[in-house]
């Protein structure tokens, strides 16, 4: 709705004889400038309060001091050309592309005063900037409360991903990736196989639920579309990254695909390095060892494949797969993990009957790229266990998923208790897997695992109980157990002793030729052994048992005569 100028010079009279302002309501002075981002926090702050509010437009008005309302004027964007360009530099910046409604110029008195008029947020979708969601706390500008955020998402129950794109056609899909949707379900379908290639494409499609009666919907565009299709689903950014890391998180090389994603997911799967892991397994017959995949390609698949399922789109982010020095896979997607827990998911044998894009999970399931949700996290973390590794870890803050697979075995104990208890519960072994990654424990988790005799120490230094692996006849496992735990500070101080009685003195770099190859694998940097021994260094000297005749910057360690 745009009001006439009389109209406009009425309503600006009412807001100025308000006693205070509201959360639809806001008076800048803005005399000469104003910040763009703080501008578009407040756009997204009223939009989303008057949703709450059930009112269709809010009002933010430059040129009028906020507390005694007195006209002062500004000369924000004082070009008409730069003032018409806000529309579009908002609009790049929210989910949806919502700008302003109108942006109204009077002259009260001669003095410049805008009033731009905002749009409520629509029923089911908040209002972001740059990605992030804000309200109103009395007259203050912060974060959306997340009760709020729920408030205006439960508002529609609409399905994004079900929406039909009535400007798009067959032609916007892609060719190949329909050859490959009907091979894959065929797969899931084998009763169908002999009448599945007597459909044509749509017939097809609509079997398949990727289309509705024929029309294009935004999933299968996702799944199906054209390189140059992405455009019908603006703002939503149809990206898979893939990022190769060295151990020091530097970026090794990358690469971005786009739809169609059901064959995104196989190039995916080809740039990441799945090399080969050796290990004997206890109690095994031969010394050759076992090798397997680092990562099991079930895994990757499903990971990937739930990023795709589940991502928040309109929040207008890639989805990406980071690969860390050929030992761990970090997956990444926008949007709240719907269960609230992962651990609700694996133990609960009833799939999750809520999800964000229902109508592309279906489809997805349909050919056969995910299994019904739920499931296939489980298998994921019943795959970890059969190896031994570490089991996934799900990091659930910020609006976003982020899921990290481990290629390799992080503590013998661990593996050895596995190998040992096949019979031992998921839950179990989701509680010692956080004790072999040194996340914290509850009070009562760590009573449930010391009651099982499975993990020793004081919280919070607990460590996987090495009773097992000491009743163990394999030599191999003892001895990795040790190189996990270490020995004492007292071990590592004799050598330090025992070097400088033989050779008289020994400078920093003979210290760290000596030790940092007997440290515990604990201490898994070069910079975290580095400190350790510095700290043996400096307990023989406070306990004056050696002593420094060099520099700070060239040390030279000698014995200190017990007489001294």
């Amino acid at each position: 709705m745009t009001y006439s100028e009389v109209e406009i010079n009425e309503m600006f009279q009412f807001f100025l004889d308000q006693p205070h302002e509201s959360e639809i309501l806001e008076f800048k002075e803005a005399k000469k400038d104003f910040d763009f981002r703080k501008l578009g926090k407040y756009f997204s702050a009223l939009s989303n309060e008057e949703n709450l509010k059930s009112q269709k437009f809010a009002w933010l008005i430059f040129g009028v001091e906020d507390k005694t309302h007195h006209v002062v004027g500004t000369s924000y964007r004082s070009n008409s050309k730069n003032l018409i360009s806000l529309y579009k530099e908002i609009a790049d910046k929210t989910i949806g592309g919502i700008t302003f409604t109108q942006i109204y110029e009077i002259n009260p008195n001669g003095l410049r005063v805008l009033l731009f008029q905002i749009p409520a947020a629509p029923k089911g979708i908040p209002t972001s900037f740059d990605g992030h969601y804000f309200g109103r706390n009395g007259e203050s500008l912060d974060a959306l409360s997340l009760s709020e955020l729920e408030m205006i998402r439960s508002q529609s129950n609409s399905d994004w991903s079900a929406e039909i794109i009535l400007s798009a056609s067959l032609d916007d899909l892609d060719s190949e990736a329909i050859l490959k949707a009907r091979e894959n379900y065929k797969t899931k379908y084998p009763g169908k196989v002999s009448e599945i290639d007597s459909w044509d494409d749509i017939t097809f499609l609509n079997k398949a639920k990727v289309t509705t009666k024929g029309k294009i919907t935004r999933t299968a565009l996702i799944l199906l579309g054209k390189d140059e299709s992405e455009h019908f689903l603006n703002p939503a950014n149809l990206k898979i990254r893939w990022i190769l890391k060295d151990i020091h998180n530097q970026d090794k090389d990358y690469e971005i695909f786009t739809i169609p994603f059901l064959l995104a997911v196989d190039k995916v799967n080809l740039k990441i390095r799945n090399l080969k892991y050796r290990y004997i397994r206890e109690g095994a017959e031969t010394l050759f060892p076992e090798e397997v995949l680092k990562y099991e390609p079930f895994v990757i698949r499903e990971a990937l494949n739930n990023c795709i399922a589940h991502q928040d789109y309109q929040k207008g982010g890639m989805i990406n797969v980071i690969e860390i020095n050929d030992e761990e896979l970090i997956f990444t997607n926008y949007g709240r993990f719907i269960p609230g827990s992962v651990e609700k998911v694996v133990t609960d044998d009833a799939p999750e009957e809520s999800n964000r894009n229902k109508f592309l999970a279906t489809a997805m399931f349909n050919l056969n790229m995910v299994d019904t949700i739920g499931s296939g996290i489980k298998k994921m973390f019943n795959f970890q266990r059969q190896r031994f590794f570490p089991m996934p870890e799900y990091d659930l803050n910020n609006e976003k998923v982020k899921v990290t697979i481990i290629g390799k075995i992080l503590d013998v104990e661990f593996a050895h208790v596995l190998t040992t208890n096949p019979d031992l519960s998921l839950e179990n072994i989701i509680l010692l897997d956080k004790v072999q990654k040194k996340n914290l424990l509850s009070d009562e988790e760590a009573k449930h695992l010391k009651k099982l005799n499975l993990i020793e120490g004081r919280k919070p230094n607990y460590f996987i109980s090495s009773e097992v692996a000491f009743k163990s006849k394999n030599s191999n496992l003892k001895a990795e157990y040790i190189n996990q735990r270490g020995f004492d500070d007292g071990h590592y101080m004799e050598k330090i002793l025992d070097y400088l009685m033989e050779y008289g003195s020994a400078t920093r770099s003979d210290i760290n030729a000596l030790l940092l190859q007997k440290l515990p694998e604990s201490y898994n940097t070069d910079e975290k052994k580095k400190n350790k021994i510095n700290n043996l260094l400096g307990s023989l000297t406070r306990s004056n048992k050696i002593m420094n005749k060099g520099s700070r910057k060239v040390p030279i360690y000698v014995l200190i005569p017990s007489d001294f």
